[in-house]
């Protein structure tokens, strides 16, 4: 607290003082300071001029100035501490207060000789006893000084926290506290309002952030797909690739009709075809693609600028022709989204044309080559059969008959006279065996004998001779063998050529794929993008989560760094 400011006191000490002069100009003696040895240099207090002080009693009036007194005065500090005390016993202090001055005074290693000089001295050095802080202070353990400047810091706030006066005339008495009770409900009052303004001010920010992180740029996206974006039409299609199953004797159409569908990878070629640079390159060249998305009538985010380049052109392609295909149904569909609905549907046309043709060739190198290989070996192996046909006809003409048949011929002619020898031998022996044979009959199987005999000679002798020559029956025979065997071989080659050739064929029509359009595509009559709800929704939930995990972000750092 801050007294009055208050009038210097001097005390006028006598050698032979009587007690009437006591009385009179003597006040009440107050406990004297200590010696200035035990206390620092009081610094006198903010104060008035000096108003002189009335005397306690009526001197009497004469004529002759009064004699001059001697004696012993006190020095301007003593006076000042006396009543600088007697101050602080009038501010109506607390025994509590005083003894909590006295270890504040004893913690700043004072001397005090009372609780009220105790007091002074604090006020002297600047420090408000009666301050929390200093309270506080009286319970930090006494160390080796390492916690020195903490102390002079809490000194310095202290001194910088001390009481301002008041004017004069106010009442300085310290104000009596109501009861603990309704104390803390105040404080328990001031913390809510503390932490109710503390929510609305993050609120506040928090309403601010979100305003301009996240609305301000999902209203941006909404003005541009309700308001600039063009109106874009797209075309849907359907189609699936299908093989023809080989075989089907009892159907009339044998293996043309597809009947199955073909492998995923071929609607995966298909579909990678569509989705390539080659495929919009084509586009391009026959329908004028780039031209139709260089038109100043679409806006600029989806409009493609003049002489722009492929690589940028292909993005465009990618972005308004999407293909999928379902490995389940083996259907791939097709959506092309351009800015007039004519054009989408003419867009989708070629593609599919594109996709046809691009299917046929598929397999058209490899059912080319099959059949290839089947119809050279067939051709050869026709070839030989013919040339062995013909050798052996050129044999059977230049001979004449046939030398197999001619040596069967002598043979059998050969073995029919050995017989008719035998039984004309038989027949001699016969004869001669009677006593008196019959000359005529003797003479006449001798004769028979002979005959058969000559006639067997001449037999072996035209057998032998059509063997042993250069252009004898035999080797007739022998190569007239050697073309039919090679005869009969070529006609197994051809009839193997024939087969493979056969099967050659069924593969190749097993390898044709088709393409078939489930659904045609047609041209739409209200536009399909952009859809401006549902995108206005999703930059919003885009923006509310770019911000979600900024902010999380930024508040784990915070948490790190802080702790």
């Amino acid at each position: 607290m801050t007294t009055k400011p208050k009038a210097r006191k001097f005390r006028i000490k006598r050698n032979t003082p009587s007690s009437d002069a006591v009385a009179q100009d003597t006040p009440v003696a107050a406990p004297k300071a200590v010696s200035q040895s035990h206390q620092p240099p009081a610094t006198p207090p903010k104060a008035a001029p000096a108003a002189p002080m009335p005397p306690k009693a009526a001197a009497p009036v004469a004529d002759a100035p009064a004699p001059p007194r001697d004696g012993a005065v006190s020095s301007a500090a003593e006076v000042a501490g006396e009543t600088d005390i007697d101050a602080i016993r009038r501010e109506g202090l607390t025994g509590r207060q005083l003894r909590m001055a006295r270890r504040v005074a004893q913690k700043h290693d004072l001397a005090p000789i009372s609780d009220f000089d105790a007091v002074r001295l604090l006020r002297t050095k600047g420090i408000d006893p009666f301050q929390r802080s200093n309270m506080l202070e009286l319970v930090v353990p006494e160390g080796d000084g390492a916690d020195g400047p903490q102390q002079l810091g809490r000194i310095e706030t202290a001194r910088n926290q001390l009481p301002q006066t008041v004017p004069a005339g106010r009442n300085t008495l310290p104000a009596v506290d109501g009861s603990p009770a309704e104390r803390r409900a105040r404080e328990i009052s001031q913390i809510q309002r503390d932490i109710s303004n503390r929510r609305r001010r993050k609120l506040g920010l928090l309403m601010v952030r979100l305003a301009f992180f996240v609305m301000l740029p999902t209203f941006a996206a909404g003005y541009y797909f309700y308001n600039v974006a063009t109106p874009m039409y797209a075309t849907n299609s359907q189609f699936l690739i299908i093989q023809s199953e080989g075989g089907g004797g009892a159907s009339p159409f044998g293996n043309i009709l597809p009947t199955q569908f073909a492998n995923s990878a071929d609607s995966i070629a298909t579909q990678a075809y569509l989705q390539s640079k080659d495929a919009m390159l084509r586009l391009d060249k026959d329908v004028g693609f780039t031209d139709h998305f260089s038109d100043p009538n679409i806006d600029p985010i989806q409009r493609l600028d003049a002489g722009a380049t492929n690589e940028q052109a292909y993005k465009i392609y990618k972005k308004n022709v999407k293909i999928g295909y379902d490995p389940t149904e083996g259907v791939i569909r097709m959506e092309v989204i351009a800015g007039d609905p004519n054009i989408s549907a003419s867009f989708s046309e070629s593609l599919i044309d594109y996709a046809e043709e691009r299917v046929n060739n598929l397999s058209k190198q490899k059912r080319e080559d099959g059949m290839k290989d089947a119809l050279e070996g067939f051709a050869t192996a026709q070839q030989k059969r013919r040339d062995a046909q013909e050798a052996l006809i050129r044999m059977q003409v230049e001979n004449g008959v046939d030398p197999q048949a001619e040596i069967v011929a002598i043979r059998t002619q050969i073995t029919t006279y050995e017989g008719l020898l035998i039984e004309k031998e038989l027949e001699l022996s016969a004869l001669l065996d009677n006593a008196r044979p019959n000359r005529a009959k003797v003479d006449g199987a001798r004769g028979d004998v002979r005959r058969l005999e000559e006639q067997l000679e001449k037999l072996k002798d035209k057998m032998s001779s059509s063997t042993t020559g250069d252009n004898s029956l035999a080797e007739q025979s022998v190569r007239m063998q050697l073309a039919q065997t090679d005869l009969a071989a070529a006609d197994m080659v051809l009839q193997s050529a024939q087969t493979a050739m056969d099967q050659a064929r069924s593969e190749a029509s097993r390898q044709v794929r088709y393409l078939t359009v489930a659904v045609e595509p047609v041209a739409p009559e209200e536009p399909t993008y952009p859809r401006k709800f549902e995108n206005t929704i999703l930059a919003f939930l885009i923006f509310a989560g770019i911000y979600l995990m900024l902010s999380l972000t930024a508040s784990i750092l915070r948490e790190q760094v802080t702790s």
